[in-house]
């Protein structure tokens, strides 16, 4: 994980906590990461929103029906996954 210049080794820029969004929502972050998370969820209003609209778009997610996905643009995926391209 890399360091963001004004934070000392305890806290947790912003921009560290929407890389770990994720992790976090999943607990599987270990404590000392957890932690560092919770304590600047405390102090960041900003980022307190962040991760409450996160939590609520996986939960919106996961209410909808899976949706087959087209054969011709499952081969499409899967060919540029392949080749590592990340665009379409």
């Amino acid at each position: 994980m890399s360091r963001i210049e004004d934070t000392t080794d305890d806290e947790l820029a912003c921009r560290e906590l929407v890389e770990l969004v994720t992790d976090y929502l999943d607990e599987v972050l270990d404590a000392a990461a957890r932690a560092r998370v919770d304590a600047h969820l405390t102090e960041c209003d900003g980022c307190t929103t962040y991760v409450d609209q996160v939590r609520q778009t996986v939960a919106t997610m996961r209410r909808l029906p899976p949706m087959p996905v087209p054969p011709a643009l499952m081969a499409r995926l899967l060919a540029a996954f392949r080749s590592g391209r990340s665009t379409l």
